[in-house]
């Protein structure tokens, strides 16, 4: 099977921007100088599994062309991080979703998913994969509008069991979105 990539890895995906009342929103490809806000914002968020400093730092450098941050008055939003799998790389594999409390409840975590997929799929990425715990209400209705906005079927699946991991952890069920579709109104929001 051929391998299929966004972009090299040290090049960017295209910027996008939509304008509210609440201000532009602009995403584009993270920085090595977004990464200690990408951290913080992890951490913030009282729920993602926080990583090290400096896997966020790596992950700016080394996964920016299938990651983004979102940008409100130049103030870093959000951001997803992304990789496509080494033994599946027509799938991409969303890592973590984070959009800052101040600017939650304007659509941003879906106007960055968005982004990344509709860029896959002009590059022929066919699949979304995400985990989530089974409690995360939230993240489950997020990615089921995704597959709704754009097509495509969703499948669930646990992945790994709570003693899968060290310390103790919730367990984690596998989303599986496909087809992915390149939308042509992306950008709007799932009207349910």
């Amino acid at each position: 099977m051929p391998t299929r990539t966004l972009s090299t890895p040290s090049s960017s995906l295209p910027t996008s921007r939509t304008d509210s009342p609440d201000g532009a929103v602009v995403i584009r490809s993270p920085r090595i100088g977004d990464g200690a806000l990408m951290w913080r914002l992890a951490v913030d968020s009282e729920v993602l599994d926080v990583n090290s400093s400096y896997a966020y730092l790596l992950w700016c450098r080394d996964y920016r062309a299938t990651s983004v941050v979102a940008e409100v008055d130049d103030a870093i939003a959000g951001f997803v991080t992304g990789y496509l799998r080494p033994e599946a790389p027509e799938v991409l594999f969303i890592w973590q979703v984070a959009v800052d409390e101040s600017f939650r409840g304007r659509g941003i975590g879906v106007k960055m998913l968005d982004h990344l997929v509709c860029n896959a799929a002009e590059h022929g990425i066919s699949t979304l994969e995400t985990t989530v715990s089974p409690d995360n209400e939230a993240s489950q209705a997020m990615f089921a509008s995704l597959a709704r906005r754009h097509g495509a079927e969703m499948n669930r699946e646990q992945l790994f069991r709570p003693d899968d991991f060290p310390g103790g952890h919730e367990s984690e069920d596998l989303y599986r979105i496909s087809p992915l579709h390149n939308s042509d109104d992306h950008t709007t929001e799932d009207k349910r």
